[in-house]
């Protein structure tokens, strides 16, 4: 079993050849409209490499929610919504993505899950409970992945799995008011470049998150190679170039959803990333954080 849990975006994706200067506006070479988000693009790369995969999330209500519903739907991702048909639930989250069509670098703009509250949602549709009523049938050798959003949710979840004795992993992106309490809960991390522990130097972050528990922790840095701790022990994975660079958008989820689909199906922590930082490397070869998958 593998369990995603966070944030589902709508994603609005336009390439451009370069970003607007202010009160400028510029034609988009192409448009898109599809699901994004860390835990939803996670979700969807495990499913592409073959194992079964469910998303538990906030979708909302309202013609935005049905087409991320459908999306996900497509792409094999199974959905636990708790949010539910709640007409009090709020708006899917809504990114605007722009990329630059030289490079492949991506601007955001996103609402993330403020129209959730910290779950908060718990309290309506499906509620909390039933949200993690699944994870009973989990057990070791199950993994469970954090993307660190709807906090109330996520360490429900975590706490579910880790007394039925399923791994728990968290993709840090950024540093937020709950992350300690989160990686507290947590056997592996993979954190970003960008995620900085308060008062902590940029060559102490992963000996600052090893502290708070978990054995395995990792840290990617675009093209350069990714910092591991594991037990102790300090090593690198070698990022391979990739071919060309056609849009970064998503490399960082599909890292993520890799690494956990491989260590549901019982690779080592190190195994399994290093096979993640291959298949991300592909990934930016083709276009959206999704493109990849079509093109194998």
């Amino acid at each position: 079993m593998l369990v995603c849990c966070g944030l589902v975006t709508l994603d609005v994706v336009q390439v451009v050849d370069a970003l607007p200067a202010p009160d400028e506006k510029v034609v988009a070479r192409s448009l898109s409209a599809t699901f994004g988000g860390p835990a939803a693009n996670a979700a969807a790369t495990a499913v592409a490499l073959g194992v079964p995969t469910t998303l538990v999330t906030a979708v909302g209500g309202g013609p935005l929610a049905d087409v991320v519903r459908r999306e996900l739907a497509t792409s094999g991702v199974d959905l636990v919504d708790v949010a539910g048909d709640d007409p009090c639930a709020g708006q899917p989250a809504v990114s605007t993505v722009l990329v630059t069509r030289a490079t492949g670098e991506r601007a955001v703009v996103s609402t993330n899950a403020s129209g959730f509250g910290d779950l908060a949602v718990g309290t309506r549709g499906t509620g909390l409970p039933d949200a993690v009523a699944f994870l009973d049938d989990a057990g070791p050798g199950d993994v469970v992945l954090l993307d660190g959003h709807l906090p109330g949710l996520a360490l429900a979840v975590a706490r579910r799995a880790r007394e039925r004795g399923a791994a728990v992993v968290l993709d840090a992106g950024s540093w937020k008011p709950d992350a300690a309490a989160m990686i507290g809960l947590c056997d592996a991390v993979v954190a970003s470049a960008d995620l900085r522990p308060p008062g902590v130097g940029e060559e102490g972050v992963l000996d600052a998150l090893a502290a708070l528990g978990p054995r395995f922790v990792a840290r990617t840095r675009g093209p350069r190679a990714v910092e591991v701790l594991e037990a102790g022990e300090r090593y690198e994975i070698a990022a391979p170039g990739p071919a060309r660079v056609v849009d970064t958008l998503g490399a960082g989820d599909v890292v993520h959803g890799a690494f956990a689909a491989r260590v549901a199906t019982g690779a080592s922590w190190r195994a399994a990333l290093e096979h993640a930082v291959r298949v991300a490397s592909r990934s930016v070869e083709h276009a959206g954080a999704r493109g990849w998958i079509d093109a194998r």
